[in-house]
């Protein structure tokens, strides 16, 4: 009796195990689809920046992505020139010759210019970061969109890091009066040149790896291109000792990454997010990390180099507004979305500067108390 209920204990004991290793093999081959390795996507990318601090701006935003997508996606970042000129770059990535791009708006802007609206367009009392805070809040990303869909590029693109007002740049003496920049032969880009153009000088575009060989031949008598760290990579304190903080001409711009847009919009959302908010994170790492190198090498210029730094002369800057009206307004009267564009902007600059100004302190009484 005892042996035949062990019997039937063990059979069904059998029986129970038989069926698990069945419905567990059965759930197996249910999950396994799921549970395959996904093949990661990689995206092609290329840089306007051959080396230096902008390089490492793009390479700190690709590594935020990176970070985020893990094994599911990865930016591959490829130098100036690698497959196409900077100049072709939006119509690599427009045609899929490129998957990705790191430039400034000045770039493209012979497409059209209201691109350099989006960079180097006029001051309205405002920096660079309430330039990204009308982009992102006040308008500027939906007249951005409007104006890919009306040149017919197949782009999408995100805007981040907000530079400081850029210098007047390196000039052979100091500058004291408007006057003395007439008739000089000056590198600069986008809708500055225009301004630069209309106060007498005689501009050319150049890149930025050209500025500093053009000024030493005498091509050109002055140049700018962005920043302290950058103009001591390029080596201007080589060619000059006159080094002029302050202008209008560039007083705000940022960085554009920009996808192919069928790439892009092929990605599931949740990548989709990723390349976007890695781009918002990037605007603040780029103006904490940037400002204190600027800083730094602005010293090193000065105190390493013999570099006589000077901040542009009030007259000066007002002269370059009154350069900018003339520029605004010939442009507005040929180009009405040109003239839209203008018109939302100084809508959202009116509204939040008129904030700002009323409730910052002025920061100089309180730098000059502690530092003399």
């Amino acid at each position: 009796m005892t042996k035949t209920i062990e019997s039937k204990s063990v059979s069904r004991r059998s029986l129970l195990k038989g069926g698990a290793v069945a419905a567990g093999a059965a759930a197996g081959s249910l999950a396994a689809p799921a549970v395959l390795a996904q093949e990661q996507i990689v995206l092609k990318m290329q840089a306007a920046w051959g080396g230096g601090i902008f390089l490492e701006d793009a390479k700190n935003y690709v590594a935020r992505v990176n970070a985020m997508a893990g094994k599911d996606l990865k930016i591959d970042l490829l130098s100036v020139n690698s497959v196409v000129k900077t100049s072709q770059m939006q119509d690599a990535v427009h045609r899929g010759v490129l998957d990705a791009a790191h430039y400034v708006t000045a770039y493209w802007y012979s497409k059209s210019p209201v691109a350099s609206l989006f960079g180097t367009g006029p001051c309205f009392g405002w920096s660079a970061q309430e330039m990204l805070g009308w982009i992102h809040f006040g308008g500027g990303k939906e007249l951005f969109n409007e104006l890919m869909g009306s040149l017919g590029l197949n782009v999408v693109s995100f805007f981040n890091s907000p530079m400081p007002a850029q210098p007047l740049g390196w000039f052979k003496e100091e500058i004291k009066d408007a006057s003395q920049m007439k008739g000089l032969k000056y590198r600069t880009v986008g809708l500055a040149a225009d301004v630069l153009n209309e106060m007498g000088m005689s501009v050319v575009q150049l890149p930025g790896g050209e500025i500093q060989p053009a000024m030493k031949s005498g091509l050109i008598d002055a140049a700018e291109f962005n920043n302290p760290t950058s103009d001591s990579d390029f080596g201007m304190q080589d060619v000059s000792k006159h080094y002029h903080l302050a202008s209008f001409h560039q007083s705000q711009e940022c960085f554009e990454v920009t996808f192919n847009k069928e790439k892009f919009e092929s990605l599931p959302k949740e990548l989709q997010a990723i390349l976007e908010y890695a781009s918002e994170a990037e605007n603040s790492n780029f103006y904490w990390y940037s400002t204190l190198r600027y800083a730094d090498d602005l010293i090193k210029l000065k105190e390493q180099h013999g570099v006589n730094v000077y901040r542009t002369p009030d007259s000066v800057m007002a002269e370059q507004l009154k350069a900018w009206d003339i520029v605004i307004d010939r442009i507005s009267a040929q180009d009405e979305f040109f003239a839209k564009v203008v018109a939302s902007q100084k809508a959202y600059a009116k509204k939040v500067m008129d904030y700002l100004q009323l409730n910052q302190p002025d920061y100089s009484g309180a730098y000059k108390h502690y530092f003399g």
